[in-house]
């Protein structure tokens, strides 16, 4: 048995609409146990700061015209993780080995293999007086990955400590859709990549609309009305696999154009039965040379609350997918993305690989993250 280590794992996702923090103890290997979990909610300033940047930001060319923004926004969201983390570790008495700090995706280009997070690991090292280890994307992309996604890795761990038997599929609905097959516990033969857009459409569609941020529990949809030929146009111009050549997906890569002029209802049903039909679809794809297998598919994210996404998922399904919530193992399915990066953070403390070429594409297993201590 390894050196336990404990470390803080911070992530904020698509939503942009805070922080997920999360302590746990593991050796980087095969070894971990939680110890708190807690959600920070962005100030209102920040999450308008963030939208309005995203907005602006269409290509690589925009990162540089918009320079002093995307650093005075770091800054922002860096004093911000600084908050949380000494307020976290205030109400947790543990003393912390690492900090695993994601940053703020405001720019994904897979096809360019350019991935841009905001953060500033030195400044939050400074104001922590923790040792923090991020950038964890550049790497993989010097080694021919996309940079994306990260957490498969854990996603095994996960599924080797619980002992949940095999073969398994962890799908996670954030911003983004992603999954991880899983098939051994051990070796590098899991797989990994995006499937589509998650909740970033629908959420979207609600800012735009009203004042709610998402679609609580899909009740908005539930009310609408699918627009049946907007719906099938749509699926038809959305880029199904094989013609699809990245793994990983931005937010600038999906549009919620086509249902402009629906009712809030409507639009909103047409985008969840959109979205519904693109993870069941890919889903399915991703695993087609092993669908005669049973499959168990454990849902995290913020999207498996989506009661009317989940329920169209669940409709369109083969009796050899079984669909459940990942909480019904005694996992919270809130936190497995910031949990994953307090795992990362000890894994490159350890220069153990972190991205493999069956989840990223990378050329071979990769480190990636830069460790710095600043006080």
């Amino acid at each position: 048995m390894g050196k336990i280590y404990t470390a803080l794992g911070l992530m904020s996702g698509t939503s942009g609409d805070g922080v997920d923090a999360s302590i746990i103890c593991s050796d980087g290997i095969d070894q971990y146990s939680e110890i708190t979990n807690k959600y920070f909610k962005y100030d209102q300033k920040i999450c308008e700061n963030l939208h309005k940047l995203r907005g602006k930001i269409l290509n690589f060319s925009d990162l540089k015209k918009n320079k002093n923004e995307i650093d005075n926004l770091e800054r922002e969201i860096t004093l911000f993780h600084a908050q949380i983390i000494n307020k976290l570790l205030v109400l947790v008495d543990t003393n912390i080995d690492f900090i695993g700090f994601h940053g703020q995706t405001i720019y994904h280009n897979a096809s360019e293999k350019i991935s841009k997070q905001i953060g500033d690991g030195n400044l939050l090292s400074q104001l922590t007086k923790k040792t923090v280890i991020y950038n964890f994307r550049q790497n993989d992309i010097k080694n021919g990955g996309e940079g994306a996604p990260l957490a498969p890795i854990f996603h095994r761990l996960i599924v080797k400590e619980k002992k949940l038997k095999l073969p398994i599929c962890i799908l996670n609905i954030g911003g983004i859709a992603n999954v991880t097959a899983i098939s051994e516990y051990n070796g590098n033969t899991f797989l990994s990549r995006d499937l589509g857009p998650g909740n970033c459409l629908i959420d979207e569609w609600i800012r735009n609309n009203t004042k709610e941020k998402f679609d609580y529990n899909g009740e908005i949809a539930k009310k609408g009305k699918t627009n049946q030929l907007i719906l099938n146009q749509a699926l038809n111009n959305f880029d199904y696999k094989p013609h699809q050549k990245t793994i990983s997906f931005d937010l600038k890569d999906f549009s919620i154009g086509f249902v402009r002029g629906l009712s809030l209802e409507d639009g909103a049903a047409t985008l969840t039965d959109f979205t519904g039909t693109i993870i069941y679809s890919e889903l399915l794809s991703f695993l087609s040379e092993k669908k005669n297998r049973l499959w168990k598919i454990l849902v995290c994210g913020g999207g498996r609350k989506n009661i009317t996404l989940i329920k169209k998922i669940k409709d369109m399904s083969i009796k050899n997918l079984v669909i459940q919530p990942i909480d019904d193992y005694g996992i919270d399915g809130d936190y497995v993305e910031s949990q994953a990066f307090a795992y990362l953070a000890i894994r490159s403390f350890l220069k153990l690989p972190i991205t493999f070429p069956s989840t990223t594409g990378c050329k071979e297993p990769t480190n990636g993250g830069i460790i710095v201590k600043n006080f």
